[in-house]
């Protein structure tokens, strides 16, 4: 019997593979494109059976998902999106941009979202399928506690999914751009977290009661 034969959902050993298939699969969606992945060749990389890769994810579209939201939850966690009790409003706000600024600075978010860029041509239904994954689960949580914050009277945000839209678009800002470029690197640690103070110092006054 093969060793990699299914454990049982949930197992520590499960979930080793589970996690091994999800390393893989990014390594090689990176570094070979979308295209030219094959679930062979992440199975291989794995060091587990194509049956394994297909037992945990239905097919290269869901691994591709499953990869992306890997790489959000790795640096936004949902826990992130909770409204500590006790807890300061700019804190809050701060705790989650300077997490946003990280996750879209490091050189594997830099490198994906180039990917799907390039595959959009080829296949739009990539990009959809990428805003799906990762993107849109982030605005989901920013948005949930935009509300809860508007209730509480500590802000007046009267469109929270278009308040959570702008504030991730302030904290990409110019650095970001320049960065997909290609034309200047990541902000150093000081200039982050400037950026990150200035851009939730923003936000606080356009939208206080």
């Amino acid at each position: 019997m093969s060793n990699d034969a299914p454990t049982g959902p949930g197992r520590p050993k499960d979930l080793a593979k589970r996690e091994a298939i999800l390393e893989a699969a990014k390594a090689l969606f990176l570094s070979l494109g979308y295209a030219n992945t094959s679930m062979d060749a992440v199975a291989a990389a794995a060091g587990v059976s194509k049956l394994t890769v297909y037992s945990h994810f239905t097919d290269k579209q869901t691994l591709f998902g499953s990869a992306v939201m890997a790489t959000c939850q790795n640096q936004l966690p949902d826990l992130l999106f909770e409204y500590p009790e006790g807890a300061a409003l700019e804190e809050v706000l701060l705790t989650i941009a300077r997490g946003f600024q990280a996750l879209i600075s490091s050189d594997e978010a830099v490198k994906l979202t180039r990917l799907i860029m390039a595959q959009g041509s080829q296949d739009p239904s990539l990009g959809q399928y990428f805003y799906e994954a990762g993107p849109k689960r982030v605005l989901a949580g920013m948005e949930a506690l935009l509300r809860g914050i508007d209730q509480r009277g500590l802000l007046r945000i009267a469109n929270p999914l278009r308040a959570a839209e702008h504030f991730f678009c302030l904290v990409k800002g110019a650095p970001d751009y320049r960065l997909l470029l290609g034309c200047a690197a990541p902000l150093a640690s000081a200039e982050a977290e400037l950026h990150v103070r200035e851009v939730v110092a923003l936000f606080i006054r356009a939208f206080k009661p």
